[in-house]
């Protein structure tokens, strides 16, 4: 079975994995109760299958409690994670639980940072049935919820026990989440790898009007664990993002500002898809980038489906004031992680994180827009 440990947990990526998940868990995460988090739409497809593979014959109903909460980013927030934890209290789980986070990214930071904070922190495990979630969220241990100032400003780094990555679960996907995911792969391939790109768009291609059925499961898997391989590089270097984790935050200071304004009626992937091409066009003018990088980055965005520009209704100083309260300020000043061209990243010398003025920014959103 595949497996990535470039990280000091494992993480399987493998097409079935799902139904070995029982002897995973026994082997890497062994509980009393388990507890899985999860939300409506993915509830429906895999709770039953998981909890039944946690449960693992034990002839106890009280071995894995599960937690279901409505889809969407609107629900990352702090009263959510109290209804969690209050559930789990409810249900008695002491600091011999694990929790099971079942689904996308939303899941993954919200789950994990019930983890992070239950009992002052237990183990958790990451089951991201989502694109995005799978070479993204679930790796890197970043947990957190949204507020009314700015998304994932409430959270902590909590590393999971163990990831386990079935690409089959993206069968269920609809087509939009599945390109979704796609904008965090091409932001990998702008970091440190090309071919990525190259990669994306053959298979965004291959989907057609086939939408989600249509997915080449081999090729797919292989990209997933490239794409992981890759963030789990950037994160064994630098874990609590000190230095080079921040190339990570590539499209995601004004992806973030973006998706905010947009009442997360944009995906996370399309608004940092949005994001990438405008730091991207960012970094030209500021002449940290090659010319032609952020053309580049826009016709693979756009070739993967993704939109490549703000909806016409975001009010660029509105994208500004939501960008200004992002965990990446410093001294005042919007930090921004900018490629010097396709495939590798510029600011070595100032720590990966360049300071860029305000104006500079608003220039590139208003033209955008």
């Amino acid at each position: 079975m595949p497996t990535v440990e470039l990280l000091d947990y494992p993480i399987v990526v493998d097409t079935g994995a799902l139904g070995d998940l029982g002897r995973l868990v026994r082997a890497h995460a062994p509980a009393h109760r388990y507890a899985v988090v999860t939300d409506e739409h993915v509830a429906r497809h895999y709770l039953s299958a998981v909890c039944a593979a946690l449960n693992d014959g034990a002839a106890t109903t009280d071995r894995v409690h599960s937690v279901v909460i409505p889809s969407g980013e609107q629900h990352k927030t702090r009263d959510t994670w109290a209804s969690v934890t209050d559930a789990l209290l409810g249900y008695g789980c002491g600091r011999d639980t694990t929790v099971v986070a079942l689904g996308g990214g939303v899941i993954g930071d919200l789950a994990g940072f019930v983890a992070a904070t239950y009992m002052r922190g237990i183990p958790v495990v990451q089951i991201p049935t989502t694109l995005l979630a799978m070479v993204d969220a679930s790796v890197g241990g970043k947990t957190a919820v949204d507020t009314p100032a700015g998304k994932n400003t409430v959270g902590a780094f909590h590393r999971p026990t163990l990831v386990v990555i079935d690409p089959m679960t993206l069968s269920s996907l609809p087509e939009r989440e599945l390109r979704s995911g796609f904008a965090e792969v091409i932001k990998h391939g702008v970091i440190a790898d090309k071919g990525e790109i190259e990669a994306v768009v053959s298979i965004a291609r291959q989907l057609g009007t086939g939408g989600a059925g249509a997915l080449p499961m081999r090729e797919l898997a292989a990209l997933i664990e490239r794409s992981v391989r890759i963030k789990a590089r950037v994160v064994s270097a630098d874990e609590k993002e000190r230095g080079l984790r921040k190339v990570l935050n590539f499209g995601h200071t004004i992806g973030h500002g973006v998706e905010a304004a947009s009442g997360y009626s944009l995906l996370h992937g399309e608004a940092i898809a949005i994001g990438m091409v405008a730091e991207a066009r960012l970094g030209e003018r500021v002449g940290l980038a090659d010319s032609g990088t952020s053309r580049t980055i826009e016709e693979a965005v756009s070739a993967a489906g993704l939109p490549s520009r703000p909806p016409a209704d975001i009010d660029p100083d509105r994208v500004l004031a939501l960008m200004r309260s992002d965990k990446k300020q410093r001294r005042g000043v919007l930090e921004y992680s900018l490629p010097k061209r396709v495939g590798e990243m510029a600011g070595e010398s100032s720590g990966w994180a360049m300071p860029i003025a305000d104006a500079d920014a608003l220039g590139v959103l208003a033209a955008m827009v």
